[in-house]
């Protein structure tokens, strides 16, 4: 059962879900804009509505395998490897030949599953940091970095913190590009004209 609940969590991580919406308005995602398929880059090349949707979307894919998981009486472990590899079935989904998103989305909706009050203080921090900057990938980066200090402050089991930070390193390694612009100082902002 805990292989199967894993092998599960993988393929709902898998699911494209920006690249579908992008293909349904005649749009492939990974040919346009920053060339992603996470909602960022899907509401920036193909409208907002679908960005939202992509979200909302990723996020699931993250928080229902885990709680499936846990649902069924998995333990915590097995519902945090359930949660990893939902994350890296974003990452590197099996529909896309492995060529998958940055998994911040995903990892929220892990993270909503298994640590809920941390959550919230990290949606807290993106929010501030994307209200002030107005640039999206600075925001996803500082919060990942931070949540397992958060987690660690909170006292969420070891295994918890562990995930994030794998997560952590995982999505700053996936945003290795928007870092070199963020010290070019050509990483646009949302809201201006070169972030459309």
């Amino acid at each position: 059962m805990e292989v199967i609940l894993i092998i599960l969590g993988y393929v709902a991580g898998s699911v494209p879900t920006g690249y579908v919406l992008g293909s349904i308005a005649g749009v492939d995602v990974r040919k346009a804009g920053s060339g992603n398929v996470g909602a960022t880059n899907v509401a920036r090349v193909v409208g907002k509505q679908q960005g939202v949707l992509t979200l909302i979307a990723d996020v699931a894919k993250g928080l229902v395998p885990v709680i499936l998981a846990m649902q069924l009486g998995a333990s915590l472990s097995v519902s945090i490897w359930v949660g990893i590899a939902a994350f890296f079935g974003h990452l590197y989904p099996v529909f896309l030949k492995f060529q998958g998103g940055k998994g911040v989305a995903t990892a929220l909706g892990v993270f909503l599953a298994l640590a809920p009050v941390a959550t919230v203080i990290l949606i807290a921090v993106f929010a501030v940091t994307a209200l002030s900057s107005r640039i999206v990938s600075l925001s996803s980066i500082l919060t990942a970095i931070v949540a397992p200090v958060i987690f660690w402050l909170l006292y969420y089991p070891p295994p918890v913190i562990g995930m994030a930070a794998v997560f952590a390193a995982a999505i700053t390694f996936r945003h290795r590009s928007n870092i070199q612009r963020l010290m070019n100082g050509t990483e646009p902002r949302f809201g201006s004209p070169s972030s459309r």
